[in-house]
């Protein structure tokens, strides 16, 4: 695993925005993946590692790799446990590069489909991965497929893998966004209020590297309900514009 030197510019071109809960046994090879293929891009980066109150060595195995002389990477703290969408929200927020790339903690999503997703990014605002092949239990295939199908209907955002982690956004995206606990559902249809630009792209999924899930049905059905009820009242009252978040981004990159 290398660290380019673009990495260490100070105003970087990509951000990698990734919320971590106790998943140290899949730090090292995922941010080492990571790390290879942005080096690969040629241009700066950094990598916003969000530690949502891990009980583990999670905080541990982000700061060794901080530590490094050069690091791209970027340790976030939270003190207790606050959830993927808020974690998620945070490095966001503090993402200060021109293009923002999110994805899962715990190696599910490949960084190498990010290249291909960047090249989607020429002629869109955002570009949403759709797990193809996914590895995961029966049941939590079932209870994604549902919560895509009412999400769709209620939200008409013409996504069809709201969940998937693995993203690519113009900063502006950033700032159609508001905190919900379930906010990877949702960026879609947020940004689709704001008259961005959609696509998607299959991308390969892959059984986690470590770890063991925190979702239940308290996340897949309960959270997104509430969070779904919220965002079609959000949406019908938004009046945000592209130009709008666009004036947003530039005053906090000046602020």
């Amino acid at each position: 695993m290398t660290s380019s030197s673009a990495a260490t510019d100070r105003t970087p071109f990509f951000s990698v925005v990734i919320p971590f809960f106790n998943e140290e046994a899949a730090i090292p090879e995922l941010l080492g993946e990571v790390l290879d293929v942005m080096d690969g891009l040629g241009r700066s980066y950094e990598c916003l590692c969000v530690d949502d109150g891990s009980s583990d060595r999670t905080l541990e195995r982000i700061q060794s790799l901080a530590d490094r002389p050069g690091s791209p990477v970027r340790p976030i703290r939270f003190p207790e446990n606050r959830g993927q969408g808020a974690a998620l929200y945070r490095g966001l927020r503090e993402a200060a590069g021109e293009v923002v790339i999110t994805l899962d903690g715990d190696g599910q999503n490949d960084p190498a489909d990010i290249p291909m997703l960047l090249d989607l990014l020429e002629t869109s605002d955002l570009v949403c991965g759709i797990r193809a092949e996914r590895r995961d239990t029966w049941l939590r295939r079932f209870m994604s497929r549902v919560a895509n199908s009412v999400r769709g209907w209620l939200l008409r955002d013409g996504v069809h893998d709201a969940g998937c982690a693995l993203k690519v956004m113009r900063r502006e995206v950033v700032y159609s966004l508001i905190p919900l606990k379930t906010l990877y559902s949702f960026i879609p249809a947020m940004a689709a209020a704001a008259g961005f630009r959609i696509v998607e792209t299959p991308v390969r999924h892959r059984e986690r590297q470590g770890g063991k899930t925190s979702y239940g049905l308290m996340v897949f059905l309960w959270r997104p309900l509430v969070d779904l009820i919220g965002l079609a009242w959000y949406r019908r009252r938004c009046t945000l514009t592209p130009e709008d978040c666009r004036i947003a981004a530039e005053r906090n990159a000046d602020g």
